[in-house]
């Protein structure tokens, strides 16, 4: 049954799944070389060792050869840019601007708890990127630590007709940080139609020195694929509830089969009651969550709900060797999603969020080996005997997380 309120599914789309940096970094520092007239970025976390430094250096040199590079980091994720890169992005012509910067209070606003968590990136109109991974090496933590394994992480490229939306919603998000007040008014489509001929313009003179419209630039513009996927985002606009009503929708309708892979999972009263429906009515229902201690609310608030979920024959796995940081799941072998958006209140509630769905029975069949090899070989099945019977000083903190947790969504005006 059709959600009106959430983008069809469409069709000839490639999309490739990358797993962890090892392949992400690569890819997109690829793509940035070839390209000819744009590239815009956003991303919650820019660091500048090793990996971050890789990223960097392919949009100085993209935007010395006269392609305009536009990046967007997150005022929490990133809170400044080192002097050094700074003047090398500004010498360079790298358009950068930081969301909401914090300020003398921080965090202690609560508006400013909105922030840019989604990771996008979209490159001539042609290819894009959409996952969980920030511009931050796998092997170090936010302190530069060293992992004792790379965080467990997916991103997916694509190329296809979503390109074109990954391009809009990149493009109106920069005008509004440009203080463009009508941004409504700004013709997207007119834009697209200019970049579109801009690259093909650029493709050809590159590939055969002519300005003529021949068919080498129009095949690289065009794609054959086989998946039929979609953009989701979540934003405090017009989006609020998007990426949920997917998760929901596609839960509702398992019969086989459900398995998440999550960092901070916390799903509100509706999530929650769609995992343990499907459980009951027979779907086998695995979560993928966080094994490692990062943070006090989202390691502690969330094993609260664990007790109502295992009660219900939902099977819980936490993930040890290192920081998992995937969003993603497999439902059925057929539908998938890998974007940017936990399942908690701040991903859900308040954050700008990106997923893309994926309906393709080969790429959801290679998500789902990789989530079932994480969960047998890398996860602890956590017992729920053992879990009834957790010592009180560790029921007592995960409650103080709950509550916690709780206030935050009051503050901010919200019900989850």
């Amino acid at each position: 049954m059709k959600d009106k309120q959430l983008p069809p599914l469409r069709a000839a789309h490639q999309v490739q799944l990358l797993q962890g940096g090892v392949a992400f970094f690569p890819q997109l520092v690829r793509d940035i070389e070839h390209s000819v007239h744009e590239v815009r970025l956003e991303t919650y976390i820019f660091h500048f060792d090793p990996s971050g430094e890789q990223v960097a250096e392919a949009l100085v040199r993209a935007a010395q050869r006269g392609v305009a590079v536009y990046l967007v980091m997150d005022g929490v994720g990133t809170p400044s840019v080192p002097s050094v890169w700074a003047t090398r992005f500004d010498e360079a012509g790298v358009q950068w601007r930081i969301f909401q910067p914090l300020g003398r209070l921080g965090l202690f606003i609560p508006s400013r708890w909105r922030r840019l968590h989604r990771k996008l990136c979209v490159i001539d109109g042609r290819v894009a990127f959409c996952g969980g991974i920030n511009v931050l090496d796998d092997g170090v933590d936010h302190h530069d630590a060293r992992l004792p394994a790379p965080r467990f992480d997916f991103a997916v490229r694509v190329t296809g007709p979503l390109v074109r939306s990954v391009h809009e919603v990149t493009a109106q998000f920069w005008w509004r940080l440009q203080a463009v007040r009508d941004v409504k008014n700004i013709d997207l489509a007119a834009s697209w139609r200019d970049l579109e001929q801009a690259v093909r313009l650029a493709l050809q003179t590159r590939d055969d020195g002519t300005s003529g419209d021949g068919g080498g630039a129009a095949s690289m513009l065009a794609v054959n694929g086989s998946s039929r996927a979609t953009l989701l985002l979540r934003d405090n606009l017009r989006h609020r509830s998007r990426i949920e009503r997917a998760y929901r929708k596609a839960i509702g309708e398992a019969h086989e089969e459900i398995i998440i892979a999550n960092a901070y999972f916390l799903p509100g009263r509706k999530l929650r009651q769609a995992l343990i429906h499907a459980a009951q009515r027979g779907v086998r229902v695995r979560l993928l969550l966080q094994g490692r201690y990062e943070y006090f609310l989202q390691y502690h608030a969330v094993r609260v709900v664990y007790g109502v979920l295992l009660r219900a024959g939902v099977e819980i796995h936490e993930y040890e060797p290192s920081f998992l940081h995937a969003k993603v799941a497999v439902i059925d072998r057929r539908w998938a999603t890998v974007g940017s958006s936990n399942l908690d209140p701040l991903s859900l509630l308040l954050a700008r969020e990106a997923n893309v769905v994926v309906v393709d029975e080969r790429f959801a069949k290679e998500l789902r080996m990789r989530l079932v090899q994480a969960m047998e070989h890398d996860g602890r099945r956590v017992d729920p005997a053992s879990y009834a019977h957790r010592p009180w000083q560790q029921r007592l903190l995960d409650r103080i997380a709950f509550g916690l947790t709780r206030v935050m969504i009051f503050l901010n005006g919200k019900r989850y």
